[in-house]
């Protein structure tokens, strides 16, 4: 969108129905969340576009979970996989390991012109995610 923004939120994981969490999940700094991070960017979306913004989730899952959690919770925007970490790797974001698995840690981008102009970090309240990107788009509109 010219002119506008991107934003990426970055989360670990969500959830898979009837798989457990990994160990130590809950006591994780900044692990547990994702699903209501993902809802509060569903509920905001609308929000999101009025402030020029347009809205993807990444995480490391594979795209065929993505595509599966995107439909179950009604996602109105693309959620990304980089289940290679070649973004991870190439921008250099913090990541930590649960269960042998390597996942990003919970972060905000704002892209602006094909250029990070923002990250927020760390996110402490995912479920308001939404609300405190959506609280700095209007300190910095374009």
């Amino acid at each position: 969108m010219p002119g506008g923004r991107t934003v990426i939120y970055c989360y670990p994981r969500t959830s898979e129905p009837g798989t457990p969490a990994p160990t130590g999940w809950d006591v994780i700094p900044g692990a547990r969340g994702c699903t209501p991070q993902a809802c509060a960017f569903r509920d905001h979306h609308d929000d999101m576009a009025r402030a020029g913004a347009t809205v993807f989730g990444l995480s490391t899952q594979a795209t065929s979970y993505q595509q599966e959690m995107a439909t179950r919770l009604h996602l109105p925007f693309e959620v990304l996989s980089d289940e290679d970490f070649q973004l991870t790797d190439a921008l250099s974001l913090p990541t930590f390991v649960a269960d042998g698995m390597r996942l990003i840690e919970r972060l905000t981008l704002v892209v602006k012109d094909g250029a990070i102009e923002h990250v927020l970090h760390p996110v402490t309240r995912p479920e308001k995610s939404a609300e405190d990107t959506l609280e700095w788009l209007s300190e910095h509109q374009v």
